[in-house]
């Protein structure tokens, strides 16, 4: 009985405190599973604004798998983390081919889309066809240690698993789509990571976390990742009305994003440094005219396991190397036209004159 009253608070507030948004006033799936794609690691101020421009242009499953992958990830540029675009991309495609473009109704099928995960399956397959699946994100990671004092780490096995099974059991299997927006956005509006308003909280009277005292200190988590300092040296070079470009690829971070032609060093390194590497060497090889036009040291750019220390030359030169065969040569009135990284775009702005 206590379950089900948690579960009316929770609803009951939610329908008074939501916020209001496109993804909330559709049961179509794929509108809703490009919303979740969106929201996972990005903020609703931001991810709104993606989604609307996302959804315009690819507004259905045949119009996402029919576009070509640098158009996606353009459209994608600046949300970070685009592993997310690129499955998105496939999964659309998987749509089209092994469910007749129709979006699948079942947990299973949903979860056997490329980039779905159990969080992702259950918010799908509760918001849009109303099945029986608690969602547990972040948000209601936090809501659960703290309404039953709970100290297991949410980023290990049996946390996760102990966690899903304790947010299943607080279901209300009539209203499962309420239930399972209710507990995030409790989370995100109310029971927020530092300085909760416990006072004004539904739930207060019910909190084991706030009872003792706790609350601050809770979800527990195993330990911080270890973060990876990267130093990168990018040429901007130019010449003849074209500028080289470079498409990431590999398994490494912004795959398949473009950039200029990178060095990387395993320290910071000075002009001298660089430009006397057989790299840079092998780069500019017969190319007699070099001019440096400047030198540009960039913030850190801090990624989730990795902070960049980026480092840009612009260097305008009067021919190619053979060598430089192996870049992209675009024309420098259509760079904008290329999926970059937020690093990227940022220098770009830079360069066009906003800090110049």
């Amino acid at each position: 009985m206590e379950d089900r009253e948690i579960s009316d608070i929770l609803i009951h507030w939610y329908e008074g405190n939501k916020r209001d948004l496109p993804w909330r006033k559709t049961s179509d799936p794929y509108l809703i599973w490009i919303s979740e794609i969106i929201l996972q690691q990005t903020r609703v101020v931001q991810g709104l604004e993606y989604f609307n421009r996302f959804t315009e242009r690819f507004p259905n499953v045949a119009a996402l798998a029919g576009a070509d992958e640098d158009e996606v990830m353009k459209y994608w540029q600046g949300l970070g983390y685009y592993s997310r675009a690129r499955n998105l991309h496939a999964a659309a495609r998987q749509i089209m081919n092994d469910f007749g473009g129709v979006f699948p109704r079942t947990r299973e099928e949903v979860l056997s889309l490329r980039g779905i995960g159990d969080y992702t399956a259950a918010a799908i397959c509760s918001f849009a066809y109303r099945l029986s699946y608690a969602a547990v994100d972040g948000n209601v990671f936090r809501v659960l240690a703290r309404l039953f004092d709970i100290d297991l780490p949410i980023d290990g096995g049996e946390g996760k698993k102990y966690f899903t099974a304790l947010a299943q059991s607080l279901l209300d299997e009539r209203r499962p789509d309420l239930f399972n927006q209710a507990m995030m956005e409790f989370g995100a509006l109310q029971c927020v990571p530092k300085s909760p308003d416990c006072e004004s909280c539904p739930l207060n009277g019910k909190c084991l976390g706030l009872s003792a005292r706790r609350v601050e200190r809770l979800p527990v988590k195993n330990g911080k990742t270890v973060v990876k300092p990267r130093y990168f040296n990018y040429l901007y070079v130019h010449g003849q009305g074209m500028t080289l470009l470079s498409k990431r690829m590999g398994n490494d971070i912004w795959r398949n994003l473009y950039e200029f032609p990178l060095i990387e060093t395993e320290r910071a390194v000075t002009w001298e440094e660089l430009s006397g590497m057989v790299v840079f060497q092998e780069l500019f090889d017969g190319i007699e005219n070099i001019e440096i036009v400047r030198e540009y040291v960039a913030k850190k750019h801090v990624l989730s396991h990795r902070v960049i220390f980026p480092v840009f030359y612009e260097i305008r030169i009067d021919s190619f190397s053979r060598s430089m065969g192996k870049y992209l040569k675009v024309p420098d009135d259509r760079v904008g036209e290329y999926a970059v990284s937020r690093l990227i775009q940022s220098y770009l702005e830079v360069r066009d004159g906003l800090l110049f």
